[in-house]
């Protein structure tokens, strides 16, 4: 019975494929594994950003299918891509990020990926798409970013039923005004300067 139950999952997956609806995640060892370091020190906005996590890894593999090795980067770097605003408490929070990313890659032996991940989450708020990259998921990832970030505005090809799906099964639980809380309290001090996370 154990083998039929956890064949489910995977048949769904399937299923979902061949009706032209891309699966929800909603639950992945990997993200969980990472955010659980950081359950207590993002405390209360925790929901929040996991759901965040979640929505925007979703929306990176509805914009193209994924390897597994693939699907891990996307998770370490979707897990550690805003990881600063609890750590430092900082609106500056993108040289922190990749900092913690990379002494989390360093400390499971997955130097290698590095370099890459890195720029994901370096690149993230990119405003113009990254043309010519060695590293097609730093794109790849800075759309599935937008994506949520947009709150579907920018859906980049994505049906409009799935970004409505997942945002309806990943509930927001606070983040978007999480985040308009922190840009307020920019601009009141800095009205003429964008975040210094933004690249153009």
């Amino acid at each position: 019975m154990g083998f039929f139950t956890g064949r489910i999952p995977a048949i769904r997956r399937q299923q979902a494929r061949k009706r032209g609806k891309p699966h929800i995640e909603t639950s992945n060892d990997l993200i969980e594994e990472i955010l659980a370091l950081w359950k207590d020190r993002i405390g209360s906005d925790y929901s929040g950003y996991r759901g965040h996590v979640y929505r925007m890894f979703n929306f990176c593999l509805a914009l193209r299918p994924c390897t597994e090795e693939e699907k891990q980067k996307l998770a370490i770097a979707a897990c550690f891509h805003d990881i600063d605003l609890w750590s430092d408490h900082t609106v500056d929070y993108i040289p922190p990020s990749v900092a913690q990313a990379r002494m989390y890659l360093s400390n499971i032996g997955r130097q290698a990926w590095s370099e890459e991940i890195e720029l994901m989450v370096e690149m993230h708020h990119k405003v113009r798409a990254i043309q010519g990259s060695r590293y097609p998921l730093v794109e790849l990832f800075r759309k599935g970013d937008l994506v949520d970030f947009s709150l579907g505005v920018f859906a980049f090809g994505i049906p409009r039923s799935y970004v409505r799906q997942v945002k309806a099964t990943l509930p927001n639980n606070g983040f978007h005004r999480f985040l308009m809380k922190g840009a307020r309290e920019w601009f009141s001090k800095h009205p003429f300067s964008p975040p210094p996370f933004m690249k153009w």
